[in-house]
Formats: C-alpha cells, sequence, structure tokens
C-alpha cells in the first residue's frame, strides 16, 4: 500500500468532473481502494475522494472511529462508495464547521443537508443505500462534492466563517490537517 500525495486547493486538477467507474473488482480498483482508505487513515482524514489524490473516478472512502480531528461525533463505518447518488431527505440544512485535506490547517462554516439517502456500488459491483444524518450526512456531501470538482470554500455562505484554525480557534488545539 501507498499514502498518496493529496493535492492542494490551488490545483487545477481539483476542479474536474470525474468519471463514472466502468470496470468493478480489477486489481487496479482494489489497489487505488487500498490506497485511498492507507491515505485517509495516515492524514486522520474522515473521508478522501479519489480527485484529491489526481484520480479521475466517481470513487470516495470514508470512516470515522476514533479520530483526532473529530472528537465528538458519532462513528461512521468504513465505506467505499463509487458512483454515487445523493438524494436529500427534505429541504433542512445545518451549517457546521469543516475542513479538508486538500485545504490544510482551514476551516469553514459550511450549510449541508441534514438527512440524505445515498446510493451507489462498492468496489465488487455490489449496490449499497443507506440513509443517514448528521456528521455521516455532512461527510458524504463533502466527499462527493470533490467528484463535481467542488471545494467547501466555494459552498460558505458568508467568507467571514472561513480561515485557518489557529486564528478562527485560538487557544483551542485542532490537529492540522
Amino acid at each position: 500500500m501507498t499514502i498518496e500525495t493529496v493535492l492542494k486547493m490551488g490545483d487545477p486538477r481539483l476542479l474536474r468532473q470525474a468519471k463514472r467507474v466502468q470496470a468493478f473488482d480489477t486489481p487496479e480498483l482494489h489497489g487505488l481502494v487500498e490506497n485511498m482508505i492507507e491515505t485517509m487513515r495516515a492524514l486522520n482524514g474522515a473521508g478522501l475522494a479519489a480527485p484529491q489524490i489526481g484520480v479521475d473516478l466517481q470513487l470516495v472512502v470514508f470512516e470515522v472511529l476514533e479520530n483526532p480531528r473529530y472528537p465528538d461525533v458519532e462513528p461512521i463505518p468504513l465505506t467505499v462508495l463509487i458512483n454515487p447518488v445523493l438524494i436529500p431527505l427534505g429541504e433542512e440544512t445545518e451549517e457546521a464547521w469543516e475542513g479538508c485535506l486538500s485545504i490544510p490547517g482551514m476551516r469553514g462554516l459550511v450549510p449541508r443537508y441534514a438527512r440524505l439517502r445515498y446510493s451507489g456500488y462498492d468496489v465488487f459491483g455490489k449496490s449499497m443505500e443507506r440513509e443517514v444524518e448528521g456528521f455521516h450526512a455532512r461527510v458524504v456531501q463533502h466527499e462527493c462534492d470533490h467528484l463535481n470538482g467542488i471545494l467547501y470554500p466555494m459552498r460558505i455562505n458568508d467568507l467571514r466563517n472561513f480561515g485557518f484554525n489557529s486564528a478562527l480557534f485560538p487557544g483551542k488545539e485542532l490537529i492540522e490537517e
């Protein structure tokens, strides 16, 4: 397994539309997924999208067990989600602070749908569907935005709520991305 280099905001590859995965259960896809999971875990990320490592495929991984970057959130099981479809379950949105491995050391207050249904496929091509809310819903929306060339600052309503962790939360020790 390999820990991949995560692209940083400003790299034009982060702004591209990802292509649908066509072939499942291949050695190449399994290797990519393993490297993405290893990279996400090594960097204490809640998730990682393939475009963040320069791969233009509709593939995200996410997981939150015990994560120092998110100490007070509910656990999210390791999930590999390919060719995702997200459907909001209602109009209710919630604002919360987000960070991103592609925007290290910064946070922004981002509105997201509070509840949603997501569907897609796992690495073997088996279909999956879940209804989620709260932090789980936020993570899925954040990661899937990467597949459409959207970074979380593009969703912030008021840029006064975007900045460096050390300036936004003085005296509060945050794990720097």
